[in-house]
């Protein structure tokens, strides 16, 4: 009997410390991140967050000025918007558009709206023109046009060309939120007057107007004519800091981080009538730039 006890008592205690360790077992696997069996079968991974910019947009609208509509690019003083940069149909130029879309994309789902002489004033009209066909992406080129005035004082101030370029946005993001902006810096005029001044033909023809605040006095070497060059490229640079500083604050906005102003435009990338505004090689290396920097990786 007393055997008989001690027995059970010896398999009673085998029981206990059986169930203990199974019990240990399972609190410590729960501490150390542990799951039930089938838990990992059920998971699911967590969906990819969408990201804010897309590198192949279905539809272009271009805006801004004569560089946009391919001014000087084909015949003297008249647009060729065949060539430009943002929309052409130009193989010779390969545009942003048909970069992103493909020649019969393009044909069917880019638009021009940019015009001659326009300023940054004049983008606000212009996008809100843009916005009923419902672009993807918005690409902008303005500002020359704010620094090539009669002279340098008439040269746009630097807070009306931000209150300008901050209500095109605006207007843009009242119609379409999730838009995607594309802009260009405004080129360097000064290097465009170094490279176009040794062209005779080109110098006649900027005396018909064009940018007389950089090219007035094409050959004048004089204090004054030296600084008011300078005005004029200091002034450009404020405006492309502008463009970077607003277009920061949208989280769908980029800029070509100051690369066309950088560009070392050659007399082959310039027109062969003013020695001013690109040439089709010119259109054709802005396009580059912006096919770059709008299907570069990002957020």
């Amino acid at each position: 009997m007393a055997q008989a006890t001690r027995r059970r008592g010896r398999r009673a205690r085998a029981v206990l410390a059986v169930v203990a360790a199974v019990a240990f077992g399972v609190a410590g696997c729960d501490a150390g991140g542990g799951q039930e069996p089938g838990a990992a079968a059920s998971r699911t991974p967590s969906p990819r967050p969408t990201p804010l910019w897309d590198t192949r947009p279905g539809s272009v609208a271009a805006v801004g000025d004569s560089i946009t509509r391919g001014f000087d690019a084909c015949a003297v003083l008249t647009d060729c918007p065949e060539v430009s940069w943002a929309t052409g149909d130009s193989e010779e130029v390969d545009s942003l558009a048909v970069r992103l879309l493909g020649r019969a994309g393009a044909a069917g789902r880019s638009w021009n709206y940019a015009e001659t002489g326009a300023r940054m004033e004049d983008l606000p009209e212009q996008i809100a023109r843009a916005v009923r066909r419902r672009p993807e992406l918005v690409a902008v080129m303005a500002g020359a046009n704010d620094a090539c005035r009669e002279s340098v004082s008439a040269m746009t101030p630097v807070a009306e060309f931000r209150a300008d370029f901050e209500a095109a946005l605006r207007t843009l993001r009242e119609a379409l939120p999730k838009a995607q902006v594309y802009v260009a810096s405004v080129p360097d005029l000064k290097r465009l007057w170094s490279q176009g001044r040794t062209n005779a033909l080109g110098k006649q023809i900027w005396k018909l107007g064009i940018c007389p605040s950089m090219l007035g006095d094409a050959d004048a070497m004089d204090t004054a004519a030296v600084e008011r060059r300078a005005a004029v490229q200091q002034r450009v640079e404020d405006y492309n800091e502008v463009l970077r500083e607003v277009c920061a604050e949208d989280r769908r906005c980029r800029t070509d981080d100051g690369a066309v102003y950088a560009y070392r435009f050659g007399t082959a990338q310039l027109s062969r009538w003013d020695w001013f505004h690109p040439s089709v090689e010119g259109q054709a290396e802005l396009a580059e730039i912006a096919y770059r920097t709008v299907t570069a990786p990002g957020p």
